[in-house]
């Protein structure tokens, strides 16, 4: 093997949302770019050649694989047992530890939540692949509430740490559009309450028959309904020579697909990149330890391989996109390993420091029935056939005392597998799946048989996603005593709601279950509600913590999403966000991701 060449223009420090746009673009300007990726590249059955199978194992999904035993002394789940897959770490290598902002003594505990995929593509491989706009209005959420009083806002300060994103919809709508197409989606315009330059949407598969009734209750409630934009090729995509074939629910929803019709990052991006030619390299399995400064300038980039062996790397530019919590951490503890240089230029630990602030996620949730003497075949459905955008409109959130709206969209592969219902039934924790069905004493023998026989393919719901109110007190920071496998600190999340986002979660929930009330003749409600209140529920829509913003008292980012203070180091995943967006964010950090890629190609 040949000595590794270790100098770049552009190294790109994960190879998700965040980071492929931009090893894209950047690659075909005939720049030389490294991606480094800490999880593995699985491949598909196309990449494996013919007659042999993907990379993927089918247990993608979070808790899959063998039941182990939290470790770590000191928290409130030491000697629970979890369960861990493939493309995620096992708790006690690298644990996420979240405390309750609210209520420290409440204790901390360790948690999956905060990752979504340790793998090339990143999220994108396991997401269900709902890839809406963010409204008009959520990029000026400041100046859009000016003047108004919102309900469920007891001390007035709901607003208090709210900004506009540094620029508006206008703004960012091309790349909007270049994202969709070069990713590959599915979908509708009409219906939808954005304004769009282009129709780059693939035409939709038919929707599954039981989305209808979503539809239909959407419809009695005055809800103008679209196809929802899905990230899955339904025709021959160009872009990343992928040829459409018959995708099914377990291809595109919570795992990896084996044949390459969802449109991950590795196979719309990456992957057409390498063999086209360019002078982009993957180099996965490497975990970047930390980033080294001379100056105002990242000169170093420390990684150890797969082998753990330590490594070194240097580019002209250096982009972080590790999903937001590892991303801040990564900057952490470069910060530790040199706080007069590096330390200093991020700001670390001083006062006033906005590294880690404002930890995002989403407001969500929803309702979900079961439909009383039919079954559907679920199978021919991908994860979502219909949204609304109808509780974005300045009608609905003046009526509500809302300060931002979000989109609704019905959930059709909802508990579409055996397998999946029994990780999931009764239970809501993402770090202790199988907890519901270990503990329903009735789901064995022949009553597990009436359950599946009356469950499988009736169960149906519509899903919410809405901004969360950001907190200065909802932080990213270093645990002290927790460490990984390599001996770093693990990332610490404290974190709550606002009071407002019970408003907002209440609204949005309400409609949900009106929906299924209008457009279900016969159903058992099987539960409607939101997150407000959980004890974890950080989930995988990780935002915030390294904000951009106009001025660097109001972000660690400029517009271009460069840390103020050094000249060559960007973050492009979720951290750069100010506010969460009333919708999935991937298509938007891919957006981003787009639009500073113009920018460095300028530099």
């Amino acid at each position: 093997m040949g000595t590794l060449r270790d100098h770049f223009d552009v190294v790109v420090i994960g190879s998700g949302a965040g980071g492929a746009p931009i090893a894209y673009e950047l690659a075909r300007e005939s720049k030389s770019v490294l991606v480094l990726e800490k999880g593995p590249l699985l491949r598909t059955q196309e990449e494996r050649g013919a007659g042999r199978l993907s990379d993927f194992k089918r247990d993608e999904m979070f808790n899959a694989g063998p039941e182990r035993i939290i470790t770590t002394p000191g928290m409130v789940n030491t000697g629970a047992s979890f369960f861990t897959s493939h493309v995620e770490p096992d708790l006690n290598d690298e644990p996420h530890v979240f405390t309750n902002v609210d209520r420290p003594q409440d204790g901390s505990k360790i948690t999956i939540e905060g990752y979504t995929a340790q793998v090339v593509g990143g999220g994108t491989q396991l997401y269900g692949a709902v890839s809406l706009r963010f409204a008009e209005r959520d990029f000026k959420l400041k100046s859009a509430n000016e003047g108004r009083k919102l309900q469920g806002d007891p001390n007035r300060d709901a607003l208090k740490h709210v900004i506009d994103w540094p620029f508006d919809y206008d703004d960012l709508e091309p790349y909007y559009a270049k994202a969709e197409y070069l990713i590959g989606l599915n979908g509708t315009v009409a219906g939808q309450a954005k304004r769009f330059s282009k129709d780059s949407y693939q035409t939709p598969r038919p929707p599954n028959p039981i989305s209808e009734f979503a539809r239909v209750g959407m419809g009695k409630l005055g809800l103008r309904t679209y196809r929802t934009p899905l990230a899955v090729i339904t025709e021959d995509h160009a872009p990343s020579d992928r040829k459409a074939g018959d995708p099914k629910v377990g291809y595109v929803n919570r795992y990896g697909d084996p044949l390459g019709y969802k449109s991950n990052t590795w196979v719309s991006l990456l992957r057409p990149t390498i063999r086209e030619g360019h002078d982009l390299e993957l180099r996965p399995n490497c975990v970047v330890t930390h980033l080294e400064a001379s100056g105002r300038t990242i000169s170093k980039i420390h990684y150890r391989d797969a082998s753990g062996r330590p490594c070194m790397v240097t580019g002209k530019v250096v982009v972080v996109a590790c999903s937001a919590i590892e991303s801040v951490r990564l900057l952490m503890l470069s910060a530790e390993e040199d706080r007069s240089s590096f330390g200093s230029l991020v700001r670390y630990q001083e006062d006033g420091s906005l590294l880690g602030r404002f930890f995002l996620t989403h407001a969500f949730g929803g309702a979900e029935v079961q439909i009383k003497g039919q079954r559907f075949d679920k199978s021919i459905s991908l994860d979502s056939d219909y949204a609304t955008d109808s509780c974005a409109s300045q009608d609905f959130l003046d009526a509500h005392g809302l300060w931002a709206g979000g989109a609704i969209y019905n959930n059709t592969s909802d508990q579409c597998l055996p397998i999946t219902m029994a990780r999931t039934e009764g239970d809501t924790d993402l770090d202790f799946f199988w907890g519901g069905f270990m503990s329903a004493q009735d789901h064995t023998s022949e009553a597990a048989l009436q359950w599946l026989s009356a469950a499988f393919g009736a169960r149906l719901s519509a899903a919410f996603m809405a901004n969360q109110v950001p907190r200065f007190e909802n932080r990213i920071e270093l645990h002290p005593d927790v460490r990984d496998k390599w001996n770093r600190k693990c990332g610490h999340i404290i974190k709550n709601f606002h009071p407002h986002d019970e408003q907002v979660m209440s609204a949005f929930a309400e409609v949900c279950r009106q929906i299924m009330a209008a457009g279900v003749p016969e159903y058992t409600e099987l539960g409607w509600g939101s997150v407000y209140g959980n004890a974890v529920r950080i989930a995988n829509h990780i935002l915030g913590g390294a904000r951009f913003a106009q001025t660097r008292e109001l972000g660690v980012l400029n517009t271009n999403c460069r840390i103020w203070d050094i000249d060559n180091l960007y973050v492009t995943d979720g951290a750069f966000m100010p506010t969460s967006g009333g919708a999935n964010p991937t298509l938007t950090i891919q957006a981003n991701a787009f639009r500073v890629a113009d920018h460095l190609k300028q530099i």
